[in-house]
C-alpha cells in the first residue's frame, strides 16, 4: 500500500514557490510570511551597507539578504537567520570543531572526536583515529549539504582512502574525525526554548514492487520528488556512489526487489543528495527535544537554528541521542514540504519571534504573493542594491475571473483595463484566448471595486464587448497587474507539452549515454575487470582465429 504524501501548508502551494528553489525557498518563505502580515519588505545585494556587520559566508548571490519592518522595529535576515543570531553564534555554529567543544563543555552528548587544522599532517590524523576505534566518521570542518562527509569507515585502509578523498580531491584541508554513531538522523528546528519542527532525514531509498528494476524504481521515486517544491531540485542521481552502494549490498541496477523490500542507495542522509524528509515533530520524545534545546543554548548568541541529532541505537557513551551539528542558517524546506507527514510553519514561528506585535495575523488562507524573480532581477543585474516590495493587500481577498468575447484583443484596450484595475488597488492579469476572447482575473480586498471593474469592462470605446462570462477564481494571485498578449489555448498547451516532453527525452538520452560511459569506466577500474583481463585476451584471440579460418 502506497504511503500518503506530505501535507503542505495551504499558504505555500507549489505554484508560488516555483522560482524559489533550495536556499531561496528558505528566504522567500520567511519574507513572504512577514510581508503578508503587513511588514515592509526590502531585498538587498550583499554590498548594501545594512549587511556590512552581518556575517555571510562565501560568495552569495543577491536575493538572500532582506529586511522586514513594522512601525516599532526593523530586523535583517539572511535566508532563515535573523539579526538576533549574533556573529559569535554564527562563527561557532558554522565551525564543526568549535561547536563540538562548546557542546561538550555544556554537557550535551556528542560523538567523541577532534578537529584538525589545515597544517595538520595526514599521519597525525591517522594516528589520532587509532585512539577512537572503528567505525569512524570523517568530515570537513566547514562543509555544507553533506559534501565531503564520509561515514561508517570500517578500518584504517578505508580511513586513509577517505582522508585522501576529502583533503586532496575535494580540497577540504580542515577536517574532523569522530566516532560513528549508528541510528536514525533528525533535523530539529529550535527557537529559544521551543522545538518548532523535527523531521527524520532518511538516506536515498526505493521500495520494491516485485515488477520494476532498481533503476526504474529510482526513476519512479524521482517522479514523485518532482511534485514536491523542496525535492524538485534534489533528485536521486544515479552516480558511481549509488552503483558502489547497491553492488556492495548484492544488487545491480537491473535487480528487481521484492514487493515491500526497502533498499537504501546511499549512506549519507542529506535531502540535497536524494534523502527523504519525514515529519516526526509530534512523535519525537520530550527527552530528545530537550537535548536539541540544550544544544542550541550551549552556543552563545544562537537564538534559533537547526540541530542535527542521531538517536543512538548503539548506546554510545550511554546517551539516548548525540548532537552531530548545529546550523545557524538552517534550510527549512524539508519541514515545509516533507515527503511524508505534516508541514511545520517555521516561517510563522520566526516572524512571531522577531515581530510579536503581528502574532494575531493569520496568513493560513492568504492567496496573495509576490514574484521573486521580478523582485530580484534589478539586484541580479546590479542596476540597484535595494528593492522594496509593494505592500501586500491586507484583509480578505476577493477574486473573479471574466471571459470576455467580442472585439477585445487590442493592446490599447488591455492597457486601459490595467490602469483602471491598478487605480482601484486590484491585482491580476489579462490573457488572450483563441476565438477573439480574453481572460481577465482581478482580485482585491474591496468587493465594490470588483463590481465596479466588471461594469468598466464593456464601457470603453477601445473595444466592442459582446459577452462577459463571470467565473469563480480560487488560485493564488500575484501582486501587480500583468498583460500577457500570447495566446492561451488547450491546443497550444498540447504542442508546448509535446515539445517539453521531447526535450526531456533528449536530455534523458544524453544522461543515459553519460551514465553508460561512467559505468564502463567504473567496471574497467574494478578488481573483477583487472582479474579477468587474461580471459578476455584469450577470447579475442579465439575470435580472430575463427575469423581467419572463415
Amino acid at each position: 500500500m502506497k504511503e500518503e504524501s506530505g501535507i503542505s501548508l495551504p499558504q505555500l502551494p507549489n505554484e508560488i514557490v516555483r522560482d524559489a528553489r533550495k536556499t531561496r525557498l528558505c528566504a522567500y518563505s520567511v519574507a513572504l510570511e512577514g510581508w503578508r502580515r503587513g511588514l515592509k519588505l526590502k531585498w538587498y545585494t550583499k554590498d548594501s551597507e545594512h549587511f556590512q556587520d552581518m556575517i555571510v559566508f562565501g560568495v552569495n548571490p543577491p536575493g538572500r539578504l532582506y529586511s522586514l519592518s513594522s512601525d516599532k522595529r526593523t530586523h535583517y535576515f539572511f535566508r532563515t537567520r535573523g539579526d538576533k543570531v549574533t556573529n559569535e553564534g554564527v562563527e561557532i555554529g558554522s565551525e564543526k570543531d568549535d561547536t563540538k567543544i562548546y557542546l561538550d563543555k555544556a554537557g550535551v552528548p556528542v560523538p567523541q572526536g577532534k578537529g584538525f587544522e589545515p597544517d595538520a599532517s595526514d599521519e597525525e590524523i591517522i594516528e589520532y583515529s587509532r585512539t577512537l576505534g572503528y567505525p569512524l566518521v570523517l568530515k570537513p570542518t566547514n562543509g555544507s549539504l553533506g559534501n565531503g562527509v564520509v561515514t561508517n569507515i570500517q578500518d584504517e585502509q578505508e580511513f586513509i582512502e577517505a582522508l585522501s578523498y576529502v583533503r586532496q580531491e575535494l580540497e577540504y584541508e580542515e577536517v574532523i574525525v569522530e566516532q560513528y554513531v549508528a541510528g536514525q538522523e533528525y533535523r530539529v528546528y529550535v527557537i529559544e526554548d521551543q522545538v518548532i519542527a523535527a523531521y527524520n532525514r532518511v538516506p536515498a531509498n526505493i521500495t520494491g514492487d516485485g515488477e520494476h528494476t532498481i533503476e526504474e524504481l529510482i526513476d519512479l521515486k524521482n517522479k514523485e520528488r518532482r511534485k514536491n517544491a523542496r525535492l524538485y531540485s534534489c533528485l536521486i542521481e544515479k552516480d558511481v556512489e549509488i552503483l558502489d552502494f547497491i553492488q556492495s549490498a548484492g544488487y545491480t541496477m537491473e535487480s528487481i526487489p521484492e514487493k515491500g523490500e526497502k533498499i537504501y542507495l546511499r549512506q549519507k542522509t542529506n535531502v540535497s543528495s536524494g534523502g527523504d524528509p519525514i515529519d516526526v515533530t509530534d512523535e519525537l520524545s520530550d527527552e530528545i527535544k530537550q537535548i536539541a534545546i540544550h544544544a542550541l543554548k550551549a552556543v552563545p548568541g544562537l537564538a534559533h537554528g537547526g540541530v542535527d541529532i542521531i538517536i543512538n541505537e548503539g548506546n554510545v557513551n550511554r546517551h539516548p541521542a548525540v548532537v552531530i551539528e548545529l546550523n545557524p542558517t538552517a534550510q527549512i524546506g524539508g519541514a515545509l514540504y516533507p515527503l511524508r507527514g505534516k508541514a511545520r510553519n517555521i516561517p510563522a514561528a520566526i516572524i512571531d519571534y522577531y515581530f510579536p506585535e503581528t502574532k494575531g495575523i493569520d496568513t493560513t488562507n492568504s492567496q496573495i504573493y509576490f514574484d521573486l524573480s521580478t523582485v530580484l532581477e534589478p539586484l541580479e543585474n546590479r542596476s540597484t542594491i535595494e528593492v522594496e516590495v509593494s505592500p501586500a493587500p491586507l484583509g480578505e481577498l476577493y477574486a473573479k475571473k471574466f471571459i470576455v468575447s467580442g472585439t477585445v484583443q487590442r493592446g490599447s484596450y488591455h492597457q486601459w483595463l490595467k490602469e483602471e484595475a491598478m487605480n482601484r488597488n486590484l491585482h491580476g492579469y489579462i490573457k488572450k484566448l483563441i476565438h477573439g476572447e480574453i481572460e481577465i482575473v482581478v482580485a482585491g480586498t474591496d468587493k465594490g471595486a470588483l463590481a465596479e471593474f466588471k461594469q468598466l469592462i464593456s464601457s470603453s470605446d477601445k473595444a466592442k464587448v459582446k459577452k462577459i462570462r463571470e467565473e469563480k477564481y480560487d488560485d493564488p494571485v500575484k501582486i501587480g497587474f500583468e498583460i500577457n498578449e500570447r495566446f492561451k489555448a488547450n491546443n497550444l498547451r498540447s504542442v508546448e507539452t509535446t515539445l517539453k516532453k521531447m526535450n526531456r527525452d533528449l536530455r534523458d538520452m544524453h544522461k543515459d549515454v553519460y551514465q553508460t560511459e561512467k559505468e564502463n569506466r567504473y567496471i574497467k577500474q574494478s578488481n573483477s575487470w583487472k582479474y579477468t583481463a587474461p580471459l578476455r585476451k584469450v577470447g579475442d584471440f579465439v575470435k580472430k582465429l575463427k575469423g581467419s579460418k572463415a
